[in-house]
């Protein structure tokens, strides 16, 4: 019997680690296990080895070592940009962000409206791009930050971060970003956005799950939201996860070497599906912007399909994908990004996300293409509404 084929087509979800970061990461969890709070030789190499990740990180992304603060991922990054900054601004209650934001924005926003404060949701055109003019009229003068993500994590949509940035500064409002998903994919300045707080999580990159990054640009009035010892210049408590740290630094290091031929690579084979899905599958649609998409995104919709359908049926051929965010595929609810885009009901249950990464191939692309074939044929021809 033979073995079937696994392709993985799930990268905005998580992605493998790099099997370089798992050999730089080795030495920390045996000889160099020490606390770097520790006074002693342990602890000092440790303290080093912090040091020269937080200056790999700050440097993949023109960023001053001081400013990088490690987290446990993107999703306490975005807690602390938000939390840390809106309530500690005195006078200033008012939040601007949009309504496709990942749920690590939009439910911290959620709890801020709770304790009182106030929170103006931008909305998105038929591609996902956030409306600027909307924006910059939601401007108060009690608006003290404005957070809208990077690039989208359902539909891959790249958001006009600097235009953005231009509004933020000229009313003199704090800019969160949250760049989870566009880190290693397209370039990622902190001085070229213009932003001053930048969310970045380890796992998305080929790093280890449970480490991420808060950039905070200096002279930024924010404050801990985890008190404890002190630790990360007193902005985020808790003993440092050194090894997750040197992985997620030597990963970071990785995607920016790699960032180039990757985003080829994944384009190429972007492109080359959305293309063959469309010449050989009717009544599909695209979701998201057609060029202003990050190159591993495909998100699409197929009419008389069901998504969670799709997805399982795929899996029992070996292809791994999505039906939208990892973070919210076990709600049945409707996606609120595809919501937010206005797409028509016919099409917004039958979506599937598929993305790609640098270790996929176009056999794998070949292989995919027939895989959704057979089973948009198979749930149409189950389908009471589709034509015969």
């Amino acid at each position: 019997m033979g073995t079937m084929k696994r392709i993985y087509m799930d990268h905005s979800a998580t992605t493998p680690v790099d099997p370089l970061v798992v050999d730089a990461m080795l030495p920390f969890f045996t000889d160099l296990f020490g606390n770097a709070s520790s006074l002693h030789s342990f602890g000092s190499e440790a303290a080093e080895a912090l040091l020269r990740a937080r200056k790999q990180v700050a440097d993949a992304i023109g960023a001053l070592p001081e400013e990088i603060i490690f987290t446990s991922g993107g999703t306490e990054s975005d807690n602390l940009a938000i939390r840390g900054v809106v309530p500690f601004n005195a006078g200033k209650k008012h939040v601007i962000t949009s309504v496709i934001e990942h749920p690590a924005v939009l439910n911290t926003c959620a709890f801020l409206e709770s304790l009182g404060h106030e929170v103006t949701y931008v909305p998105v055109d038929a591609d996902g791009v956030v409306d600027v003019k909307i924006l910059e009229k939601s401007v108060r003068e009690n608006t003290v930050l404005v957070s809208v993500m990077h690039a989208n994590n359902e539909v891959g949509t790249i958001q006009p971060i600097e235009k953005i940035s231009e509004i933020a500064k000229k009313y003199n409002i704090y800019f969160h970003t949250d760049a989870v998903q566009s880190v290693g994919k397209i370039p990622v300045n902190v001085d070229d956005l213009g932003v001053d707080m930048l969310s970045i999580s380890s796992h998305k990159i080929h790093g280890p799950k449970g480490v991420g990054v808060l950039y905070v640009r200096k002279g930024t009035n924010i404050s801990p939201i985890v008190f404890g010892g002190n630790h990360e210049m007193g902005m985020r408590s808790g003993t440092e996860n050194v090894s997750g740290i040197v992985g997620f630094a030597k990963a970071m290091e990785l995607a920016a070497q790699r960032q180039d031929a990757d985003s080829i690579h994944m384009t190429q084979m972007r492109d080359s599906l959305i293309s063959r899905v469309f010449d050989s599958i009717s009544d599909v649609r695209l979701n998201g912007h057609p060029s202003r998409r990050l190159p591993n995104n495909v998100n699409m919709s197929f009419k008389y399909a069901e998504g969670e359908s799709m997805l399982m049926l795929l899996d029992m051929q070996g292809v791994a994908v999505s039906t939208g965010s990892a973070c919210s595929s076990k709600s049945l609810k409707a996606s609120h990004v595809l919501s937010a885009l206005e797409i028509e009901d016919d099409f917004i249950h039958g979506s599937l996300r598929i993305s790609l990464g640098r270790e996929n191939t176009m056999d794998d692309i070949d292989y995919v293409v027939g895989a959704l074939q057979e089973t948009i044929a198979k749930l149409r021809a189950m389908s009471p509404l589709a034509d015969r």
